[in-house]
């Protein structure tokens, strides 16, 4: 019985400070992570009611971050109070804790900011080869502006790392010369705007065809059309010529034409109906050139050649009014009464031996005869 008294007498008589302040500590961390949840529902209730889009960003994109804040600020409370009754050389470290535990946090903050911007401004239809460069220039000045309080908290010297960059950097500009060319090479597609993500490009300089799916500082990536991967070193395109064919404003049709020779006495009136034809079609684009002219006598044909555009440049609607203009540019000549030639050949004898000439050709010995082969 007496020893149970004496443990008793023990554990009344210790302090008890240091729990009720951690306890406190704790408390209140809850009831700010509380609060904050309240806040949040009664902001995003709030900036939802209006028509500026831009706070519904913001507040998504801090609200996680924060939650997070208050825990890291209230666990380092408790782990201080705690260091100051048991081990205070701890102290420091937590502080120091505390303080990279805020400063990542503010940069997780940061960086979900800059997705739910570039989310936003695609979704608004801004051109996504620049959303993406201002995106990674911001991402990188964040994680540079991180980095250097990191260096800095853990006793690293910014000034004898900035110092080493003189020298070093010639260094790393050698050793690293062909990053740094496409690095540049993509500040200048950037800049240029040569093609964006979405693009058909091709170049009549390398095998390179296909639509740019991204845009990186190191390469870029284009998916050729049997769908295979293509990635190229951004400093490929500031020595080649790039095609970008998604910028037409129209699409050419340029097909030549062969009627036969006996046939001539139509193709006058061929190509005038050919070219009322072009001049009421509603998919040609009538404030561009129309040529329907007789271009040059063939081998075996009377040519004429159409030289017109479409209003649209979709590839596959393309073909299917091209496809259209000269289905009736048949239709005109059959109604003519002609057709289109096909390669043939015309053979004139000046005489036959009369063995083979007399069956086929009527008599011994004929000459000046033709045969005409298809």
């Amino acid at each position: 019985m007496d020893i149970y008294m004496s443990w008793w007498t023990e554990l009344v008589g210790q302090d008890y400070e240091w729990f009720w302040n951690v306890g406190i500590a704790l408390t209140l961390t809850l009831i700010a992570g509380l609060f904050w949840r309240m806040l949040r529902k009664r902001l995003v209730r709030l900036v939802a009611s209006t028509e500026n889009h831009w706070d519904d960003v913001v507040i998504n994109a801090i609200a996680v971050p924060v939650n997070w804040m208050i825990v890291a600020v209230g666990l380092t409370w408790a782990a201080d109070i705690t260091a100051a009754y048991y081990d205070r050389e701890v102290q420091t470290s937590i502080s120091i804790v505390r303080q990279l535990s805020l400063i990542i946090l503010a940069a997780w903050a940061m960086w979900r900011l800059i997705n739910r911007v570039e989310e936003k401004q695609l979704e608004g239809g801004m051109d996504p080869t620049t959303v993406q460069l201002v995106g990674k220039l911001a991402k990188l000045a964040v994680t540079i502006l991180i980095i250097l309080p990191v260096f800095q908290l853990l006793g690293i010297s910014i000034s004898g790392i900035l110092a080493f960059g003189g020298m070093g950097g010639l260094i790393v500009g050698l050793a690293a010369k062909d990053l740094l060319a496409n690095f540049f090479g993509s500040l200048i597609i950037y800049l240029d705007k040569p093609f964006k993500v979405g693009d058909w490009i091709r170049s009549p300089d390398r095998s390179i065809e296909g639509t740019v799916e991204s845009i990186g500082f190191r390469v870029t990536r284009i998916r050729t059309f049997d769908k295979r991967p293509l990635y190229v070193p951004n400093s490929v395109f500031t020595s080649i010529s790039v095609e970008n064919p998604s910028r037409m404003l129209n699409r050419r049709i340029y097909e030549t034409i062969g009627v036969r020779y006996q046939d001539a006495h139509t193709v006058r009136g061929i190509m005038e109906e050919i070219r009322e034809m072009l001049r009421q079609h509603e998919e040609i684009d009538q404030e561009q050139t129309i040529i329907v002219n007789f271009n040059a006598f063939g081998a075996s044909s009377l040519d004429f050649f159409i030289y017109t555009f479409t209003k649209t440049t979709n590839w596959v609607h393309y073909h299917e009014v091209k496809q259209d203009v000269l289905l009736k540019v048949m239709d005109i000549i059959h109604d003519r009464g002609a057709d289109c030639a096909f390669p043939t050949r015309t053979l004139h004898l000046e005489s036959m031996p009369a063995e083979l000439s007399g069956g086929s050709l009527g008599g011994p010995g004929v000459s000046g005869q033709s045969v005409t082969q298809g």
